[in-house]
């Protein structure tokens, strides 16, 4: 009937994708097929809902799964979503240790020269920027209220409260900036 592409993580919860498809199939009565199982979700608790909401599902690697076998993999999955997260900040902390300079400093760039798939992309990383953004925009009133209004002071008075970047670094002077104008 459709086809769906979800550009979300699988350890989140919000997969509007997802919604839309399990939607459709509650009302066509649909099967929904899922490329794989692992990948559908790596949240235990979700793949459990979609096992027991009463649509009905066949993953492409597992066609013969049951009730039993989804709810094994389901855990199995929520693991292993765990096991990759721990790996991940290691390799990143060792790489960063090594002195190498991580992430692509023209991402945005990138994915526009990519544009295949990449809007559904940036709209998602644009929109995580806004919500971040919004968060924080109280605090960064009040700083500013108080007397710290230039950039500098700003990213200062940001880093004092302890307060992290939406990527856990430190403020400067950049990212104030690109703060300042999601929240105006």
């Amino acid at each position: 009937l459709s086809r769906f592409t979800e550009v979300e993580s699988g350890r989140k919860n919000d997969r509007p994708e997802l919604e839309k498809a399990l939607h459709l199939a509650r009302l066509t009565g649909a099967t929904l097929v899922i490329a794989k199982l692992d990948r559908l979700s790596r949240n235990a608790a979700l793949l459990l809902t979609l096992r027991d909401s009463g649509v009905r599902f066949v993953a492409c690697d597992m066609p013969e799964a049951n009730n039993l076998t989804v709810g094994i993999m389901a855990l199995v999955a929520e693991q292993e979503r765990e096991a990759i997260s721990r790996r991940t900040k290691e390799a990143l902390a060792a790489a960063k240790a090594r002195g190498v300079k991580l992430g692509n400093p023209n991402g945005a760039a990138a994915l526009r020269r990519a544009a295949k798939g990449g809007e559904a992309l940036r709209v998602t990383v644009a929109g995580n920027a806004n919500d971040f953004a919004m968060a924080l925009s109280p605090i960064v009133r009040a700083i500013q209220q108080a007397g710290h209004t230039s950039l500098r002071a700003l990213a200062d008075e940001l880093n004092a409260r302890g307060m992290r970047t939406r990527r856990g670094g430190k403020w400067h002077v950049s990212n104030v900036r690109n703060l300042l104008g999601r929240i105006s």
